[in-house]
C-alpha cells in the first residue's frame, strides 16, 4: 500500500492551476491587450491565436481551467471550442468567459447554449472584466472545495477512522473482489488473520489512550511490511485482515511471520506487544475455497489455533499445512 500524499502539496498544485489563463484570440493587439491585464493581476496566462491551438493546450494534463474565449476565430471559432469542451466532459470543469462583439439577444442565448459560462460584449470595461474572470474563479474555487469534501466523505466512508486503515466493509469487499479475480486468473491468493495478543489487558491496565496508540502504530507497521499492492484493514476490534494478491500458501507462511515479528521485535507504547496471526490461501493442497466468507473461515479458524497454541505465533488452516510443510 502506498502512502497518502501531501494534501498542502495537492492544494498548492491546485491552486497554481486555477490561477492559471487561457486566452483564445486572433486578433494579435488584443490578445497582448488581454494578457498584459490578467498578468498584473497576478494570472499566468496561456495565448492561443485560435481555436484549434487552443483546444490542444486543453489536452495537457495541466491546462488552466479559466478560459477567456474569442468568439469569431479562424479555423475553430469560440462556439465550437465551447462545445467541444463540454461534449467532451472533460475533468475538471472548465469555466468559460465568452468575449463578443454580438450583442443580439440570440446570439447571446446561442454561446450560454453551446457551454459558456458567461459573456462579455466588445468593447468591454476592464474592470468588468476582472470583476467576471474573479466571478470564474470563485466557481472553481467552489468546485474544487466540493470535489475535496466528496473525497474526504468516500474516504471517510471506505477507512476506519483512528488507524486509516480500510474498514471492514471495505476490506471484505476488496476480498471478495480479489477471490473473484483469482478464480478467473488462477492467480494465486492469500489472506491474515491478525488479532493483537491480550489487547483487553492493555485497555483495562494502560488505558484507552495507550490501547489506541498501540492500534494506530500496528496498523502502521503492518502497512509498512506488506507490499505496495497489498490491502490492510481493520476488520474488528483489535483484529486485522491483510490481502494478498499473488502469495501462495509458502509465501503466505514467510509473509505473516514477517508481519509478527515487525509488531514483536520493538516495544510499542513501552509495552511488548505480539500478534496472534492465523493465515489461509485460495488453493490449498487439493482443496479449492470458491467465496470470500470460505476463505475468512478458514483463516478465523487457524488464528483461534494459534491463540490455542500459546499466541505471538502464526496457524495455518488445516488445508494449507501440508503445502507449507512439503
Amino acid at each position: 500500500m502506498t502512502p497518502p500524499d501531501n494534501p498542502k502539496l495537492r492544494f498548492d498544485a491546485k491552486t497554481s492551476v486555477l490561477n492559471s489563463v487561457l486566452i483564445a484570440e486572433d486578433d494579435p493587439l488584443f490578445r497582448r491587450i488581454l494578457q498584459s491585464w490578467l498578468q498584473r493581476w497576478d494570472y499566468t496566462v496561456t495565448a492561443a491565436e485560435n481555436g484549434r491551438d487552443a483546444w490542444d493546450v486543453l489536452q495537457k494534463g495541466d491546462a488552466p481551467q479559466l478560459l477567456i474565449l474569442d468568439w469569431m476565430m479562424p479555423g475553430m471559432d469560440g462556439l465550437e471550442l465551447c462545445r467541444r469542451i463540454r461534449n467532451g466532459e472533460q475533468t475538471p470543469y472548465r469555466y468559460v468567459l465568452l468575449l463578443t462583439a454580438k450583442d443580439d439577444k440570440h446570439d447571446v442565448v446561442a454561446g450560454l447554449e453551446a457551454g459558456a459560462d458567461d459573456y462579455l460584449t466588445k468593447p468591454f470595461d476592464v474592470d468588468e472584466l476582472r470583476a467576471r474572470v474573479r466571478a470564474g474563479r470563485r466557481i472553481l474555487e467552489l468546485q474544487e472545495e466540493l470535489i475535496r469534501a466528496h473525497g474526504a466523505l468516500e474516504f471517510e466512508a471506505a477507512h476506519d477512522r483512528l488507524t486509516s486503515l480500510l474498514n471492514r466493509g471495505a476490506i471484505v469487499d476488496a476480498l471478495h473482489r480479489e477471490v473473484l479475480r483469482s478464480l478467473r486468473t488462477q492467480d494465486p491468493l492469500g489472506i491474515v488473520m491478525a488479532d493483537i495478543d491480550f489487547f483487553k489487558k492493555i485497555n483495562d491496565s494502560h488505558g484507552h489512550l495507550v490501547g489506541d496508540s498501540v492500534l494506530q502504530e500496528v496498523a502502521r507497521r503492518l502497512i509498512a511490511t506488506v507490499r505496495d499492492y497489498d490491502l490492510v484493514g481493520r476488520y474488528g476490534g483489535e483484529e486485522f485482515l491483510v490481502v494478498l494478491p499473488g502469495c501462495d500458501a509458502r509465501d503466505l507462511v514467510t509473509c505473516a511471520e514477517r508481519l509478527c515479528r515487525s509488531i514483536a521485535d520493538t516495544r510499542i507504547s513501552d509495552l511488548d506487544v505480539t500478534l496472534s496471526v492465523g493465515v489461509a490461501s485460495l488453493r490449498q493442497g487439493g482443496h479449492r475455497f470458491l467465496d470470500s466468507e470460505a476463505l475468512l473461515r478458514a483463516a478465523d479458524a487457524a488464528l483461534y489455533t494459534a491463540k490455542a497454541e500459546g499466541r505471538n505465533r502464526v496457524a495455518i488452516a488445516p488445508e494449507a499445512a501440508a503445502v507449507a510443510g512439503a
